[in-house]
C-alpha cells in the first residue's frame, strides 16, 4: 500500500503544497486507486496536480464522516468526476449543524451524489480492495471513549444530538499487522483500533494515521497513550484534530511521527 497526504493542517518546510484543517489521502492499493476524505475547499485536487497525481485513476473514494472539513471537496471533485464508487455510512450525507447553527454538513446531499456516482452506504464493514476493509459504524469498546454530541443531525424532521455515528476508518492488512487509516476519530481511536482488531482477525496494529480527536492533557488522554503503548504500534502519525498540547503529551512516551502535506508512506 502506498498513501500520500493530499491535504491536513499542517505543510512541510520543505514542501510548498497547501494546507487547511481538513483530511485528504490519495491511495494505492494494487489496482485499486483510493481517495479518502476530500477535505474542505478541495484544495487537494491542486495538491494532487502538484505532486503529479492523476485522480482520473481513482475507482473509489470513502468518506470518513458528514463533517464539511471531510466532504467540503465532493462539489469540486464531482463537477469532472462521475461512476466512481462512494463509500460511507448511510447517516453521512444528512443535515448536520455545528452549536451555533451553522450548517457543518456536506455540500452534496445522497440525492445529488446518486446522480454523480454509485453509492455504497454500509453500517457493516466490507471489503474495498484486495487489502483494505472499510469498519462501517464503530461501536463502543471501552469505558474511556464515550461518545458525545458535536451539534445536531436532522432524524424524522427533528433536530437530535448528533454523536457522529456516520464516523468511521478504514484498515490496510499487511504481512506486519494493521494499519488503521482515520478522519477524525469521533468513535474514540482506540474504539476503532479494537473494532479493526477484531473485523480483521489480526490483534496486531502495526500503524495508524489520521485525527485521534484529542485536545485536552486529561484522563481520556492518558488511557489512549496507554492504550498505544500495550499494542506497541510502530507508525503513529496523530494529526489533523490532535493538539500541540496532546502530542507533546504522546510524544514525553511515544514515537509519534510529523504529519504535512506530502508525507509518503508504503506499508
Amino acid at each position: 500500500m502506498e498513501l500520500k497526504v493530499l491535504e491536513d493542517n499542517n505543510t512541510f518546510i520543505n514542501m510548498y503544497y497547501f494546507g487547511e484543517p481538513a483530511v485528504s489521502y490519495y491511495i494505492e492499493d494494487g489496482e485499486d486507486k483510493i481517495l479518502f476524505d476530500t477535505g474542505y475547499s478541495g484544495i487537494f485536487m491542486k495538491n494532487a496536480e502538484l505532486m503529479n497525481i492523476n485522480l482520473d485513476n481513482i475507482n473509489k473514494l470513502v468518506i470518513s464522516h458528514g463533517h464539511d472539513d471531510h466532504t467540503g471537496g465532493l462539489k469540486k471533485f464531482f463537477k469532472t468526476k462521475k461512476n466512481i464508487e462512494l463509500i460511507a455510512h448511510p447517516d453521512c450525507f444528512d443535515f448536520k449543524e455545528n452549536s451555533k447553527g451553522l450548517y457543518i454538513g456536506s455540500p452534496l446531499s445522497k440525492d445529488k451524489l446518486s446522480k454523480v456516482c454509485k453509492l455504497n452506504l454500509s453500517k457493516e464493514p466490507m471489503k474495498i480492495s484486495e487489502h483494505i476493509t472499510y469498519l462501517g459504524e464503530i461501536p463502543s469498546l471501552n469505558d474511556f471513549e464515550k461518545r458525545y454530541a458535536i451539534g445536531k443531525k436532522m432524524d424524522c424532521d427533528k433536530k437530535v444530538e448528533d454523536t457522529i455515528n456516520d464516523d468511521s476508518a478504514i484498515v490496510y492488512q499487511s504481512e506486519k499487522g494493521l494499519f488503521v487509516i482515520t478522519g477524525c476519530s469521533h468513535s474514540g481511536i482506540c474504539n476503532i483500533l479494537e473494532y479493526a482488531k477484531k473485523v480483521c482477525g489480526d490483534n496486531r496494529i502495526y500503524g495508524v494515521i489520521g485525527g485521534f480527536h484529542l485536545f485536552d492533557v486529561d484522563e481520556r488522554l492518558e488511557k489512549t497513550i496507554n492504550y498505544l503503548l500495550e499494542n506497541n504500534i510502530q507508525l503513529l502519525y496523530p494529526c489533523h484534530c490532535v493538539s500541540l498540547n496532546a502530542k507533546i503529551e504522546m510524544a514525553k512516551k511515544l514515537d509519534i511521527k510529523e504529519v504535512g502535506v506530502g508525507l509518503n508512506i508504503n506499508i
